[in-house]
C-alpha cells in the first residue's frame, strides 16, 4: 500500500514536555516516558532497538482515517500528542530478530478520550500494513454484539477512506485483506468456539466490563504461532479488583514503578494521583483534589479536544451533590478505581425536599410551616399527613408497590406529578408490617416500628406475616381518592397481589417492573435529578427519610444504576416503591420511557 499523508509528528516532543513539566501528567504517564527515554538510551544492551520509520508508520497510517460520528463525522483523524506517544512506543520499539517488542499493552484512560477510535484503527493497522500472511485479527468481548461496536466504528472508516477501499473488501462483520488473506472479525465468548483460532491481533475494548479471564486466556493462547502477535486492552477504570481488567492495571503499576522487568508489556494509566508517600511513612505529596480542574487533564488528556470541559464540570457539580454520582464520576471521568456500591443519597439534599402540599420545611424549627402552624413528624404526623391527603385529593397519580417478604416491612406510594410551574412531584408513601414482631423487631433492629405505628405511619397487619389484604383494601380506598394512573411492581413473587388488583383496576392497571439496570437505572437518574433540583416534596416522612439513608445503590461497567439491597444498610422499600413510581410518573400516558428514545446502554 502507497499513500502520502501530512503528520506533524509530536511523541517525542510529548515526552519532552512531560518530563519538563509543561504537560500536566499523572506519575504512571511519567513513568511511561522515563522508561522510553532510558530504553532509547541503555536498550541496546538488551537487544531492543527504536525504528522510527516503524513508528512513523503507525502513526501516520491514523492519517488514511476519518471519524464516522459527533462533530468531526467525515474529517480526518488528528492524533493528539498523548496519542502518538503511545503509538509511537507500541510500534516503533523492536526486537533483535526485527521483530515487535512489545506482546501486551494496556491503556486506561477516562471516557470520551478517544479510545473506541484508537481500538478501531489499531485493528485496522494490523490488518493491513502489518504485513503478516493470513493475520487473524480480533476485537474481543464477552459477548459477540459488544464485540461488534468497536468493528462496527472500523467498517465506517473503511468506507470513508478512499485509500483503505482500495486495499480492503468489507463483508458482514468482516474486514478482509485479499493481498495477505487477512481479516479483522468481532469475536465474542458466545460465539460458537474460540478454539482453533490463529491469532494474529486482537482489540479488547472496555476490559472493565469482562467478566472473567477465560476469553483472554484462550486468545493470547492462540498467539503462540505468530511471530509478533499483539493483544491490545484499552478500557476506562473499572470496580472488581478480582477481575482480569485490575489486574493488567496492577500489573502496569508494577512495570512501570519497575518493580517487575518485563520487555514484552507496554501500560499507559491516565488517572489523578493518589498520596505518596516516603519509606518512612511520611506523606510526600497529597493525593490530587478531584475538584480541583487544573488535574482534569491528568484523566482526560484529550480535554477540550473530545472531551468538552463544560460536560466535566456538569458531571462534577452534580458529584458534590449526590454521592452515588460522585462515585460514577471518580471512575469515568477521573478514571479512579471505585466501588460497586456506593449511598445514594445525600441527607441534607433529601432534607431540603421536605416541603409538604401548603407547607414549606424550615431548617430553623426542623419542621413544616404552614400559614398558621409550624408542624414536626414527633408532634403533628396526623396533621402533616392531611395536608397530602386532603390537598391531593382527587389528582392523578402514579403508584408503585414493593412487597418484602411476608414477615417484613412492604411499601404502597403514591407519586403526584406537578399540575404548576414550581411544583414539585408529591411522594405519598404507605409502610405495612405484621404485628406480631414489632417488638422483637425494635429490639433487634433498634428501629422505632413501634413510635411509628403509633404516629399512624406504619400498618400493623394482624398476626406474624403480613395480610396483603389489608394493602389491597387500602390501595383500593386511595383508588377511589386519587386517580391512580397505573401501579408498577416488582415482578418477582408478586403473582397474586396482581391478579387481585387487576379485578380492582383492570388489567392494564398494573405494570411489571424489573429490577434490574435496564429497567431501574433511569428511573433512579431521574430521581436523582429531582433531589437534587428541589422538585421531589416528600414532607419528610421518617420512614421514607430512613430507608433513603440506607440505600445504597450498585453500579454497573456502563455506569448504569440499580438499588442494591444486599448491601444497603437497612430497609429500602419505600426507595424501591418511589423509583418504580417516577418510571411510571416519566413515561407520557403509560407509553414508552423518555429513555427507550435516547439510549440506555448495557454492558
Amino acid at each position: 500500500m502507497r499513500w502520502i499523508v501530512a503528520i506533524e509528528f509530536t511523541a517525542e516532543q510529548y515526552v519532552d514536555d512531560v518530563l519538563n513539566g509543561e504537560q500536566i501528567a499523572c506519575r504512571w504517564v511519567r513513568l511511561a516516558c522515563e522508561r522510553h527515554r532510558r530504553d532509547l538510551e541503555t536498550g541496546h544492551e538488551r537487544g531492543l532497538t527504536f525504528d522510527e520509520k516503524a513508528a512513523r508508520l503507525a502513526v501516520a497510517f491514523f492519517g488514511l482515517l476519518r471519524h464516522s460520528k459527533g462533530e468531526w463525522a467525515g474529517q480526518p483523524v488528528h492524533l493528539e500528542p498523548w496519542q502518538q506517544f503511545w503509538l509511537w512506543v507500541l510500534f516503533g520499539w523492536k526486537r533483535a530478530d526485527g521483530t515487535r517488542r512489545f506482546r501486551t499493552t494496556y491503556l486506561e484512560v477516562a471516557r470520551k478520550n478517544g479510545k473506541s477510535t484508537l481500538a478501531a484503527g489499531i485493528g485496522l493497522l494490523l490488518t493491513a500494513v502489518d504485513g503478516e500472511p493470513g493475520a487473524e485479527v480480533y476485537t474481543a468481548a464477552t459477548k459477540r454484539d459488544q464485540a461488534r461496536i468497536t468493528h462496527q466504528e472500523a467498517i465506517r472508516m473503511v468506507r470513508q477512506s478512499p485509500e483503505l477501499r482500495r486495499e480492503l473488501r468489507l463483508f458482514r462483520d468482516n474486514v478482509n485483506n485479499p493481498k495477505t488473506f487477512s481479516k479483522f472479525e468481532p469475536l465474542g465468548k458466545d460465539a460458537d468456539s474460540t478454539h482453533g483460532l490463529n491469532v494474529h491481533g486482537v482489540i479488547a475494548d472496555e476490559l472493565h466490563a469482562w467478566k472473567g479471564r477465560d476469553l483472554w486466556d484462550v486468545l493470547e493462547t492462540a498467539t503462540s504461532a505468530r511471530r509478533q502477535p499483539l493483544m491490545v486492552a484499552i478500557t476506562t477504570a473499572g470496580f472488581d479488583r478480582q477481575s482480569l481488567c485490575w489486574q493488567l492495571h496492577d500489573y502496569t503499576e508494577k512495570v512501570l514503578a519497575g518493580i517487575i522487568e518485563d520487555d514484552t508489556f507496554f501500560g499507559l494509566i491516565f488517572t489523578l494521583d493518589g498520596e505518596e508517600k516516603d519509606a518512612d511513612g511520611n506523606v510526600m505529596r497529597p493525593a490530587d483534589d478531584w475538584e480541583d480542574e487544573a488535574v482534569w487533564v491528568k484523566a482526560n488528556p484529550n480535554v477540550h479536544v473530545s472531551k468538552k470541559i463544560d460536560d466535566i464540570q456538569r458531571k462534577a457539580e452534580r458529584a458534590r451533590n449526590m454521592p452515588a454520582a460522585l462515585n460514577a464520576f471518580l471512575r469515568l471521568e477521573m478514571n479512579l478505581w471505585t466501588q460497586a456500591s456506593e449511598r445514594w443519597v445525600d441527607p441534607a439534599r433529601w432534607r431540603a425536599c421536605s416541603a409538604a402540599p401548603g407547607a414549606h420545611y424550615s431548617h430553623q424549627h426542623r419542621g413544616l410551616v404552614t400559614d398558621d402552624h409550624v408542624l414536626t413528624w414527633d408532634k403533628h404526623p396526623d396533621l402533616i399527613l392531611a395536608l397530602f391527603e386532603e390537598r391531593l385529593h382527587g389528582r392523578r397519580c402514579y403508584g408503585a408497590l414493593d412487597l418484602s417478604s411476608n414477615t417484613d416491612i412492604s411499601c404502597w406510594l403514591m407519586l403526584f406529578p406537578p399540575e404548576a410551574e414550581d411544583e414539585p412531584y408529591w411522594v405519598l408513601p404507605r409502610f405495612f408490617i405484621p404485628e406480631d414482631n414489632i417488638e422483637a423487631r425494635v429490639k433487634r433492629d433498634r428501629v422505632p416500628y413501634d413510635a411509628w405505628q403509633r404516629a399512624g405511619l406504619l400498618v400493623a397487619t394482624p398476626g406474624n406475616v403480613i395480610d396483603y389484604d389489608f394493602i389491597v383494601a387500602q390501595i383500593d380506598q386511595d383508588a377511589h381518592g386519587y386517580d391512580v394512573a397505573e401501579i408498577g411492581f416488582d415482578r418477582w413473587g408478586a403473582t397474586k397481589i396482581q391478579t387481585t388488583l387487576m379485578n380492582v383496576g383492570g388489567a392494564d392497571w398494573v405494570v411489571p417492573i424489573g429490577q434490574g439496570f435496564a429497567s431501574m437505572s433511569p428511573p433512579m437518574k431521574e430521581l436523582e435529578k429531582l433531589i437534587l433540583g428541589g422538585q421531589l416534596g416528600h414532607g419528610g416522612h421518617p420512614i421514607l427519610a430512613w430507608m433513603a439513608d440506607n440505600l445504597v445503590a450498585v453500579a454497573d461497567p456502563a455506569g448504569n444504576l440499580k438499588p442494591d439491597k444486599a448491601n444497603s444498610r437497612e430497609k429500602i422499600d419505600g426507595m424501591v416503591a418511589l423509583i418504580m413510581s417516577v418510571d411510571r410518573a416519566t413515561r407520557e400516558g403509560g407509553g414508552e420511557s423518555m429513555y427507550e428514545h435516547e439510549g440506555l446502554l448495557i454492558l
